[in-house]
């Protein structure tokens, strides 16, 4: 059966979704591997419940020798599961090129707002609404900031640039008057744990 890594620095909701999906039967792969940057990653603990190896790989400079190290012993871990797929959900390191091209078009992201498949500034919506494409680590409370109507989640192919690359699944969730940062990252995330098993199956049902 494919085997699946999974990269994530936080709670791991959308690593459930798939050991949720592979505990029902429904995931074309199985999760071999779960690494996390942070200690206190609840996605850790998860991926224990789970009996799923589980490692914590501290990040001790964000640039430099040592944070070369880093990723060195990251990709090294990650090669040892030999894993068809590499899943980034919710992990907040940018991976470099030399990465990248140790797993080619095996590394995927998940990004909590709609991303363009043209690499550009703008998103136009199903509604034909053009928007701003928002990348980075708070694009949740930008797009309250902004005022959107509409945001969403985008799964997609890694490149060496931040938030970018080839589009394998996106879908929009409308933004309520009412909406606080909270409430919806909370939508998003309902969305994004849909949409990455259903992208994983697809992913692994064409290898």
């Amino acid at each position: 059966m494919p085997g699946i890594a999974v990269l994530l620095s936080g709670s791991g909701s959308n690593l459930q979704a798939l050991l949720d999906a592979q505990a029902a039967g429904e995931l074309a792969g199985e999760v071999v591997l779960v690494v996390s940057d942070r200690a206190q990653a609840y996605g850790l603990q998860r991926a224990l419940q789970a009996g799923v190896a589980a490692a914590y790989i501290p990040l001790r400079a964000t640039r430099g020798p040592l944070r070369q190290q880093w990723e060195q012993r990251l990709a090294d871990i990650v090669a040892c599961f030999e894993p068809d797929l590499i899943v980034l959900a919710g992990f907040m390191r940018v991976l470099s090129a030399a990465f990248l091209e140790r797993f080619p078009n095996r590394v995927i992201n998940q990004h909590p707002a709609l991303l363009p498949a043209d690499g550009g500034d703008t998103v136009t919506t199903t509604s034909g609404l053009v928007i701003p494409a928002l990348r980075g680590a708070h694009v949740v409370a930008d797009a309250l900031r902004l005022g959107l109507p509409v945001t969403g989640c985008t799964i997609h192919r890694v490149t060496p640039r931040v938030d970018d690359g080839p589009i394998l699944a996106r879908a929009e969730v409308p933004i309520q008057p009412d909406d606080t940062v909270e409430s919806l990252h909370e939508r998003i995330k309902a969305v994004e744990r849909r949409l990455i098993v259903a992208t994983v199956n697809r992913l692994l049902a064409s290898e």
